[in-house]
């Protein structure tokens, strides 16, 4: 890998040269064989594919993502996305090219797969508790950066038994938590504690203070909103507290805080600690960037961040679903009635059920809006869906395209997803190409 590269370019292009078979869901059994390259080159479409089938819109995904790169380039702030809800280093590729710092992730699995793909810049959203991965990040390239949060002492306590004796130094930063959050220092005194064993370990760097406000509020009415900005305003004056007592190993430090959901009160209430590195800055002037880490953006759905978005609430260029599940009637025996192919193994339903829109006779084939229907539940490999018995007519056979919610349990069920050209509007006339097939690695 060139090391100017904030990914390997030839790792990823290498992903056009798997063979697709009978392990890859909605390709089509003539297609067995076939490399990935092969099967675009062949022009394909979306009539050509199984149900049930998840796909994705080439048009949103490109929006979405020259519309937050933009957003972050105008307040100031770096972006590091989730990369834990797509999984796919194609997808990386894109949000890396415009100008993404780099890539967060969940766990040490995922970190292996991030620079299994060459990417150089990492943050671990959790603490390295365990030895083996501790011994694995510290053993990597010079070249690379990965940034991890500790949270108590006891992990400092884990970190430094494991690097016992050896000069490795790993950046960490302390995360600040919340009664009734997830993970976390709760409260400044003790993150300063844990702040304090970190700045005396010899294997340990302090670079800045993370959190995650998205585990506080799941809504954006006054009493979410309040709660996640008072916790913003915490991370704001730990960070205070941090310069005062000199904790902090370097002279340029990252705050970083920010899901989907809530990451323009992040910048509005953490933005005023920004000092930026470089030749403008006053000498011993701490540097502070502010990172956000928004992963669903690049997906959006028909659902719960449709609902929630930033933009989506400004009403002013909001993001676009980029993915449709699509299923199969396969039992119509009750009126009103008609099961469908896809359920839990196939669609996420986890922030809310498959959303009907659309229905047609066949798939690729032209759809007609469905009023009024709805899913009720969903069993492993089927969903329920009712409708209006005395206005509309479902038979076996017929497609039915869902909007989905939450893109983070939606890629986790397919190893190989279609990119078609359009599935929005244009996805109820005409059928669609498919331009790209995106991998995933869970």
């Amino acid at each position: 890998m060139n090391t100017s590269e904030a990914i390997s370019a030839t790792a990823v292009a290498g992903l056009a040269e798997h063979r697709l078979d009978w392990r890859h869901k909605a390709i089509p059994a003539t297609a067995n064989g076939t490399t990935h390259a092969e099967f675009l080159a062949a022009g394909h479409t979306l009539a050509d594919l199984q149900t049930p089938l998840l796909t994705l819109d080439a048009g949103a995904l490109a929006a979405n993502a020259d519309r937050l790169a933009d957003w972050c380039r105008e307040h100031g702030v770096l972006l590091a996305p989730h990369g834990k809800t797509t999984m796919s280093p194609q997808l990386w590729t894109e949000q890396l090219d415009r100008g993404a710092w780099g890539i967060t992730l969940a766990n040490f699995a995922q970190l292996r797969v991030a620079r299994e793909f060459g990417v150089r810049n990492l943050q671990l959203a959790n603490s390295l508790t365990d030895p083996r991965a501790i011994l694995w990040v510290a053993g990597q390239p010079a070249d690379t950066t990965i940034l991890s949060w500790i949270d108590s002492k006891g992990t400092v306590d884990v970190i430094n038994r494991t690097l016992a004796g050896s000069d490795a130094v790993l950046d960490v930063l302390v995360e600040l938590g919340a009664h009734g959050g997830r993970t976390g220092a709760r409260g400044i005194d003790a993150a300063m504690d844990v702040a304090r064993a970190i700045s005396a370990s010899s294997n340990l760097r302090l670079v800045g203070v993370s959190g995650y406000e998205g585990s506080l509020a799941h809504t954006a009415d006054d009493a979410g909103l309040a709660a996640v900005r008072g916790y913003l305003a915490q991370m704001g004056l730990l960070h205070e507290q941090l310069l005062a007592e000199g904790l902090y190993g370097t002279d340029s430090v990252i705050l970083t805080a920010g899901g989907s959901a809530y990451f323009d009160d992040v910048v509005s209430v953490l933005s005023p600690y920004i000092h930026k590195r470089g030749a403008g800055r006053v000498a011993g002037e701490m540097g502070v960037d502010l990172m956000i880490r928004s992963g669903a953006y690049i997906i959006h759905d028909d659902g719960f961040y449709r609902g929630i978005s930033p933009f989506s609430r400004e009403g002013d260029q909001p993001f676009t679903a980029g993915m449709y599940g699509w299923a199969r009637v396969v039992s119509q025996t009750e009126p009103g009635l008609a099961i469908l192919d896809a359920g839990k193994r196939d669609l996420p339903f986890d922030e809310g059920l498959p959303e009907p829109q659309l229905i047609g006779p066949v798939l690729g084939g032209a759809m007609e809006p469905l009023v009024g229907a709805g899913i009720t539940s969903v069993n492993d490999q089927h969903s329920f869906m009712t409708y209006d018995a005395n206005t509309t007519t479902v038979n076996p056979g017929e497609v039915v395209r869902l909007g989905l919610s939450h893109p983070c349990t939606a890629f986790d069920k397919w190893t190989v997803i279609p990119v078609l050209a359009n599935t929005g509007e244009a996805g109820k006339t005409a059928d669609q190409t498919v331009v790209d097939l995106i991998h995933t690695f869970f």
